[in-house]
C-alpha cells in the first residue's frame, strides 16, 4: 500500500516536473515569441500555410496556445489539486478500475481548465485585436493591465472566492458530496470537472494576470502557482488571501500613477 502511494506521488511529481521542463523549453526556445501575440503568419513554413488558407493563422494560433495552456495547467494547477487526487486514489484503491478512475478524475479537472483557457484566450485575442484597430486603446494599453491587476486584487476579498476555497480545502468532504460510485467512471470524470470549476472560482482572477504579464513568463507562473497552492492547501493560506489582495490593488494603483505621470 505504501509502495503504491509512493509510486503515485512519484508519477505525479514526474508529470509536474515534465510540464515545467516543457514550459521552460518553450520559453527559451526559438518559438517563445510566437506563444504570445505575434502573428503566426510570420512563422517560416507554417506562415506560408497561414497565408494560403483563409483562417489558418487563427487555427494554428488557437491550437498552439491550447497546447501551451494545457502545459501551464499541468505545471501550475495539478499540484494544487493533489490532495483531492490522492484522497480519491486511496478511497478507490480496492476497485479493479482504480487507475482508470483516477485518470478520468484528472481528465475532468483538466477539461474544466481547458474550457476556461479557451474563453480567456478568446477575450485576450479580442482585446489585442481592438488595440490593433484603435490607436487610443493601443496608446493606453496599460489601463487594461491596471484593470486586470485591480480586478484580481478586489476578487481576493469576494465571498465567491472564499466559498470556492472552502470547497477546495476539504477534499474528503468534496468527494463524499460528488462521488457515490454507482456509475463510477462517469462520476469520476464529473467529479474532476466539478472540482475544476471550484478551482477556477478560486483562481481565475490570479490566472488572468498571466495574460497581463505574458503567458510564456515561467517566473510568473512559478510565483502564481506557489501562491495558489498555498492558498488552497497550506495553513497559512487563509492569512495570505487578503494581504495579497491589498498588494495587487496597490500594484494597480502604481501602474496608473506611473503611466499617468509619463503621459
Amino acid at each position: 500500500m505504501r509502495l503504491r502511494s509512493r509510486l503515485f506521488v512519484s508519477l505525479f511529481a514526474a508529470l509536474t516536473a515534465s510540464a515545467w521542463a516543457a514550459l521552460w523549453w518553450w520559453n527559451t526556445g526559438p518559438y517563445a515569441r510566437y506563444a504570445s501575440h505575434v502573428s503566426w503568419a510570420d512563422l517560416p513554413g507554417i506562415g506560408a500555410m497561414c497565408r494560403a488558407v483563409p483562417g489558418a493563422s487563427d487555427a494554428v494560433a488557437a491550437s498552439l496556445h491550447s497546447v501551451a495552456w494545457l502545459l501551464m495547467i499541468a505545471a501550475m494547477m495539478l499540484p494544487t489539486a493533489f490532495p483531492l487526487f490522492d484522497t480519491f486514489r486511496r478511497m478507490t484503491r480496492s476497485r479493479g478500475s482504480r487507475r482508470a478512475l483516477v485518470a478520468l478524475l484528472i481528465a475532468g479537472y483538466v477539461t474544466a481548465w481547458a474550457a476556461f483557457g479557451f474563453v480567456a484566450h478568446g477575450v485576450d485575442a479580442a482585446l489585442h485585436r481592438l488595440a490593433d484597430h484603435s490607436s487610443t486603446v493601443l496608446a493606453n494599453g496599460w489601463l487594461i493591465g491596471a484593470a486586470t491587476v485591480a480586478l484580481a486584487g478586489v476578487y481576493q476579498f469576494s465571498s465567491l472566492k472564499h466559498r470556492c476555497l472552502d470547497k477546495c480545502r476539504s477534499p474528503l468532504l468534496f468527494i463524499a458530496a460528488h462521488w457515490h460510485g454507482r456509475s463510477a467512471r462517469r462520476e469520476s470524470f464529473l467529479l474532476g470537472v466539478s472540482h475544476g470549476l471550484f478551482c477556477i472560482g478560486c483562481c481565475w482572477a490570479l490566472m488572468s494576470l498571466m495574460f497581463a504579464v505574458g503567458t510564456g513568463n515561467v517566473g510568473w507562473m512559478l510565483a502564481l502557482g506557489a501562491i495558489m497552492a498555498a492558498e488552497k492547501n497550506m495553513r497559512l493560506g487563509r492569512s495570505i488571501t487578503k494581504p495579497l489582495g491589498v498588494a495587487l490593488i496597490a500594484w494597480s494603483g502604481w501602474i496608473v500613477v506611473h503611466n499617468a505621470g509619463l503621459a
